[in-house]
């Protein structure tokens, strides 16, 4: 996949001991990639980096990105080709609780990494990856398109949008010569998959009740959200590397990376659908949250299709389904990484001669 350019490449993935981050750096594993994570440690019990046993796969540097010592010795002892910038305070409910925390981690610690690139000398492309959150949401029921105003009620939403305002500035003003690396910024929906057991999301608050007898409790079950199998945006990312690399600043953009209409779903949908496919377990609304959480948020990904040929593979049911069955094998104590390097092979069948 992906014209085998990700073969042999240096590639550093930030962020790499999180959900999104593992799944990546295995990926890119498979495509014949040399991989060096840069993450703090897991920071859930359990974890998909430590339950697969990553740190035994991978190449692994423990620090903080605000770290800066650690972080440019690490980008100029690597020499990394291709950086996937993923470390991030990821959690909307944690960045009222530290907002300063949420902050220095997502806007500082990306211009940490920004910068470690261009001094380093050898990045030639950088995918830095935000959210879907990142804009002025209205609530309105249209997709957001990338030159939507930037925006953000909360502290982690409006940080990544800072990261996007940032990483335009950054762009014009230091890679604008021949010599700089090409810069894009990927915005994904709402990801879920197996190996996520995030606080105070739904698939595992779903899977965590399920397992321990007691109800699925929903606080806000009419919000709409954007739900994508992980593997989704991946493909978005890697694809748009691929670009970066091979054809340069011409795609040095903002891209979404969504979901069709049809898997636009409410969080109520998403719980039951879960209850009835694990076969197992009820689903009750909750006391809702007293702190603003969007009811209404969707994405435009015409772009991604039209420039990049990117386009979404697994609809709402199959990407609840493989979640589904990746946590049932999980707790039935198979052999997860199989199956999870399974589950990668199986999606680049269905994506075979897209990418």
């Amino acid at each position: 996949m992906f014209n085998d350019v990700y073969k042999n490449k240096r590639v550093l993935v930030s962020g790499s001991t999180g959900f999104k981050g593992t799944w990546l750096s295995l990926w890119l594993k498979s495509l014949g990639a040399d991989v060096l994570g840069y993450a703090l440690a897991p920071d859930t019990e359990p974890s998909m980096f430590n339950v697969l046993d990553v740190k035994h796969k991978i190449k692994t540097v423990f620090a903080d990105i605000l770290d800066r010592d650690t972080l440019q010795k690490t980008f100029d002892e690597f020499k990394p080709e291709i950086v996937f910038h993923l470390a991030a305070q990821p959690l909307v409910l944690r960045s009222y609780k530290e907002p300063v925390l949420t902050y220095e981690t997502n806007v500082i610690g990306s211009l940490n990494l920004l910068m470690a690139a261009k001094r380093c000398g050898t990045v030639r492309a950088f995918v830095n990856v935000t959210t879907d959150k990142c804009y002025e949401n209205k609530e309105v029921e249209k997709g957001y398109k990338e030159d939507d105003p930037m925006g953000g009620y909360d502290m982690y939403s409006s940080s990544k949008a800072c990261v996007e305002i940032l990483s335009s500035s950054f762009r014009r003003s230091f890679l604008s010569d021949n010599d700089g690396y090409a810069l894009a910024t990927a915005r994904a929906g709402n990801v879920i998959g197996g190996g996520d057991w995030a606080l105070n999301r739904l698939v595992p608050d779903c899977i965590r009740s399920i397992n321990s007898d007691i109800p699925v409790e929903i606080r806000n079950p009419l919000a709409v959200r954007p739900w994508q199998h992980v593997l989704e945006p991946l493909s978005g990312y890697l694809l748009l590397g691929q670009r970066l690399i091979q054809e340069g600043k011409d795609y040095a953009q903002g891209f979404n990376f969504g979901p069709e209409q049809e898997s636009v779903l409410t969080v109520a949908d998403v719980a039951k659908k879960i209850v009835e496919m694990y076969g197992r377990g009820s689903v009750i609304v909750g006391e809702k949250n007293p702190l603003h959480e969007a009811g209404l948020l969707m994405l435009d990904i015409t772009k991604a299709k039209e420039v990049l040929g990117w386009e979404p593979s697994l609809n709402a049911d199959k990407a609840i389904k493989n979640t589904v069955e990746w946590y049932k094998r999980f707790y039935n104590n198979e052999n997860i990484y199989d199956y999870t390097m399974m589950q990668i092979e199986e999606y680049q069948e269905i994506c075979k001669g897209k990418y």
